[in-house]
């Protein structure tokens, strides 16, 4: 079969500039808005008409940051701990065959702008900052939503949360409507993998900010926050 050639149309605009702290998910961290930049080619209105009558989307992207020459058919889930492979057609890893992406995200709304043209809105992404987006299409809830459904191994953890500490000093470094979304992300436990015992200071990109934590039983405690320029 010949292959197949794709273009991105977009790409996005997060507060995750590096892997490590983006939610496992989309949809785990509502609080979270990312903007979704069409490129010249594709910055025509007529293709985003009606677009505000879906409250969500499904966005099929590229895992960019996870292009390999070879294909493993086995992959290790930061859920399961990394000690247990599973088949990579059972998994959302990023290594596949062909690095795509899936993500639903709501709609928050359609911004008007001169030097981008139409720019969506939305929340819950868990995608790096700058992904390439190959496609965008409207989530149907009658046909896309599966209440019934089973999730294998992936249940595993769904409800784990940790207790966030952030020192009011630290806090106020985080611009005031980044504060939700930063500490919902972090209650998420950015780290690979629940570790009993872990001592180590983890740091974690956010926007403009390196943010420093340990993590004690179930309590995560911010020791540090670090403006980058």
């Amino acid at each position: 079969m010949k292959g197949v050639e794709m273009h991105p149309i977009a790409y996005i605009e997060s507060d995750f500039k590096e892997k490590f702290g983006i939610p496992r998910q989309s949809g785990r961290v509502q609080q979270l808005t990312a903007r979704i930049v069409f490129l010249p080619k594709y910055r025509n209105p007529d293709a985003l008409r009606e677009i505000e009558g879906f409250s969500h989307l499904w966005l099929l992207f590229d895992f960019s940051k996870a292009h390999k020459a070879e294909w493993s058919p086995t992959v290790r889930p930061p859920r399961l701990g990394g000690n247990r492979k599973i088949g990579v057609f059972a998994s959302r890893s990023p290594f596949r065959p062909n690095p795509i992406g899936l993500s639903s995200v709501r709609l928050v709304g359609v911004e008007k702008t001169e030097r981008e043209g139409l720019v969506l809105v939305v929340s819950g992404a868990d995608l790096l900052d700058g992904t390439p987006i190959f496609d965008i299409k409207p989530y149907l809830p009658f046909t896309d939503c599966h209440p019934e459904a089973s999730a294998g191994y992936a249940e595993q953890g769904l409800t784990h949360r940790l207790a966030v500490v952030f020192p009011p000093e630290l806090l106020q470094k985080i611009p005031a409507q980044k504060r939700e979304g930063l500490i919902s992300c972090l209650a998420e436990d950015p780290r690979p993998s629940y570790q009993e015992g872990d001592t180590r200071t983890y740091s974690m990109r956010f926007a403009a900010f390196d943010v420093h934590f340990t993590v004690a039983g179930d309590t995560l405690t911010v020791t540090q926050v670090d403006f980058i320029p």
